[in-house]
């Protein structure tokens, strides 16, 4: 069984340091880098789908979270307020109390709906020492975030979307869905009293469902306080499920906040909100890529892409002018030095590197590298010209 803990540390992903705390491990440059190439495919897919981008601050007043209804029911996850100048202030556990100011700093349009705005921004929840371990119950989330605010007559639609958005980086990165649920609430205090509003959320998410003749469980107990949620299931290298990527309709905080447009009618309106994350927590997607991958992470994930291998110290010369040729293309490159052992040795070391370009005296003689594969096939010399443009090509996202 492959775990992403041992994984993670053997391949120099991520670490932690007690020091820093339980719950907070901290990528080292590989990790970081396959964060990177994650960061820059989903910005890039939301452009693509209509959503612009933001940044809010991972600090917020207590009152923020009384609006929002967390402080009533999710303080017990949420981190101590800070005293500062009279005024409490908290590590925030969700970053759509932000964007629905974002969203009323100005008057808003009917012609501007529906208006996504999406963020990659930290969040914070106190977790309990005894759940925590590695990527996957962390105490600080960087969230891929984001929020529709649409007519009631859009909501449906935006759903729909949502979930064409999710699916598509889900077979991009690799990840098989499991099952749908249709997340629903349970009893308690700890959801909003508020039954009609429920009524409306969960029938707009199941129409979604049904239209798509998508199959779906129900649970009880799993949504959001506000409003019920559709979570796309996954199974982790010991079978156990988890929720990456969700979408929610949310009816409570447009009137928390008092949220508006104006209708073709000049009247004011109220905005229907939906929560989608496409990708979910970056720590938890990536303890999922790293075990589901085993370390040999398609190529555009890469840590590295390609690694240049010379042969002897005579072609090194040309390993560094390839090396920097790749790199100022855009590619994750690295040289192998002849002295660090034999070209067998250097090949099995970057065992895991999706492309190892050789350089041999034939093909420095001919300004070529010969292209082997990570699964032990050869493309063969491929002049050094035309090289650096295919590897671009090959190590590069398909985005729809």
């Amino acid at each position: 069984m492959n775990d992403h803990r041992k994984l993670g540390r053997e391949l120099q992903l991520f670490d932690t340091d007690p020091l820093i705390g339980a719950g907070l491990p901290y990528l080292l440059p590989a990790g970081a880098a396959v964060r990177k190439a994650i960061e820059d495919y989903v910005h890039e897919l939301e452009r693509r789908h209509g959503y612009q981008h933001v940044n809010s601050p991972v600090l917020g007043k207590r009152e923020l979270y009384e609006r929002s209804g967390h402080w009533a029911h999710y303080s017990d996850d949420m981190f101590p307020p800070m005293q500062v100048g009279g005024e409490q202030f908290v590590l925030r556990p969700s970053l759509c109390p932000h964007h629905a100011l974002i969203y009323r700093s100005r008057q808003r349009s009917h012609r501007e709906l529906p208006l996504r705005i999406a963020e990659l921004g930290g969040m914070y929840r106190c977790e309990l020492s005894g759940v925590l371990g590695g990527l996957t119950r962390v105490r600080a989330i960087h969230l891929n975030d984001g929020h529709v605010f649409c007519a009631p007559e859009q909501a449906a639609a935006e759903v729909s979307r949502s979930l064409d958005l999710i699916e598509a980086a889900h077979a991009q990165l690799g990840i098989r869905a499991r099952r749908y649920r249709l997340s629903l609430r349970g009893d308690g205090g700890k959801y909003v009293d508020d039954p009609r509003m429920w009524a409306r959320s969960e029938q707009i998410l199941r129409d979604v469902l049904e239209a798509r003749g998508q199959d779906y469980d129900e649970e009880k107990g799993e949504s959001a306080f506000y409003g019920p949620k559709i979570d796309i299931q996954i199974a982790d290298a010991a079978e156990r499920e988890t929720s990456i990527s969700t979408v929610q309709v949310d009816l409570y905080m447009p009137d928390r906040f008092e949220l508006s447009y104006i209708g073709p009618d000049q009247r004011a309106r109220r905005p229907v909100m939906v929560h989608r994350s496409v990708v979910g927590g970056m720590e938890r997607l990536l303890s999922h890529l790293i075990e589901v991958h085993a370390g040999a992470f398609p190529a555009w994930l890469a840590p590295v892409q390609a690694v240049v291998l010379p042969v002897s110290d005579t072609e090194a010369q040309a390993g560094e002018n390839l090396v920097r040729r790749c790199v100022a293309a855009g590619l994750r490159a690295e040289l192998a030095h002849p002295d660090r052992g034999s070209l067998g040795a250097r090949v099995r070391q970057h065992r895991l590197v999706p492309y190892q370009l050789v350089i041999g005296p034939r093909e420095a003689a001919g300004h070529e590298a010969a292209v082997r594969l990570r699964d032990g096939g050869q493309v063969g010399a491929v002049p050094i010209e035309h090289l650096v443009n295919q590897l671009a090509g090959w190590c590069a996202p398909v985005l729809s």
